[in-house]
């Protein structure tokens, strides 16, 4: 069993979807694919279920989770003990507050593991040696490279009315209470809308956003990375297409850190990979799940 095939797993165990997964490991979807195929051959069980929007863990990734989290985090705790100590160079990295626990995570972890780099996280309006905002956001001088694009949804109380609705209008929103989020960095699309709308509360945090949401006190429009996943609340499609492309800014007039370098280059060939296996014709390596 590979170190890495487990770190595979637990990247798909989080993300629920394959090209996600890959995307965080900075990786190929198929290598993805051949790991968990791998892992599920070794261990004589399946350990996801294919559908629509990606996969779903069974019973038997439940159960292994745990024990793969635990070897993953040994190994790195073993590793970091006889490393010896470099000379750590500070990056600071500026965070739009509306971005997801899972990808933030995902984003970080390959930085973090790195020795020699002491990372400093500050807000996206804050000086920093790069940024991860939303492509509106960029700056005149900044160069900017694309992680990924999301729509937005409607994040519903799971009891209300309008979860029936697989879809939902601007007029299905009129008159319902709904939770502005503090830190939207899409509000003009939808500043003329918020005017004839009925706020309910202002969230702080995505987080309370949703915590907002389950308790019954309004709908919020969000990211839908920010909803997806979350037990506690009903996501719906809405009928304004609204989209946010999510990647690393940084100023092209000052030189990268060696560690931005890198991550940079990863995001590059994992991308490159992407536009690969879409191409027409393009090979598809077999795979438990999309």
């Amino acid at each position: 069993m590979d170190i890495r095939e487990l770190r595979y797993f637990a990247a798909v165990y989080r993300a629920r979807n394959l090209t996600a997964a890959a995307r965080a490991c900075f990786v190929s979807q198929p290598s993805i694919s051949t790991a968990i195929t791998n892992l599920e051959a070794e261990l004589g069980t399946t350990l996801f279920i294919r559908h629509k929007k990606g996969v779903a863990p069974t019973a038997s990734a439940e159960q292994f989770h745990a024990l793969a989290r635990r070897i993953i985090d040994e190994t790195d705790a073993a590793r970091s003990l006889f490393r010896k100590p470099a000379t750590r160079t500070t990056v600071t990295l500026g965070l739009m507050r509306t971005l997801d626990v899972p990808r933030t995570i995902a984003l970080l972890k390959p930085l973090t593991a790195r020795s020699d780099i002491a990372l400093r996280l500050v807000g996206s309006d804050e000086r920093a040696d790069a940024r991860i905002i939303s492509k509106n956001m960029l700056r005149a001088d900044e160069h900017f490279v694309a992680l990924w694009s999301e729509r937005y949804v409607a994040a519903l109380p799971p009891s209300h009315p309008l979860t029936l609705k697989d879809r939902l209008r601007t007029a299905d929103l009129a008159g319902a209470a709904m939770i502005d989020r503090c830190h939207c960095e899409q509000s003009e699309f939808f500043g003329r809308a918020a005017q004839r709308r009925q706020s309910a509360a202002i969230a702080q945090s995505e987080d309370w956003a949703m915590a907002l949401v389950a308790a019954g006190v309004g709908i919020a429009i969000v990211p839908e990375g920010v909803a997806k996943g979350n037990p506690d609340v009903a996501v719906r499609e809405i009928e304004v297409k609204v989209r946010r492309e999510v990647g690393l800014a940084y100023r092209a007039s000052v030189p990268l850190a060696d560690a931005l370098k890198d991550f940079v280059a990863k995001i590059q060939k994992q991308r490159s990979s992407d536009r690969t296996a879409r191409r027409p014709g393009a090979r598809k390596t077999p795979g438990t799940a999309r």
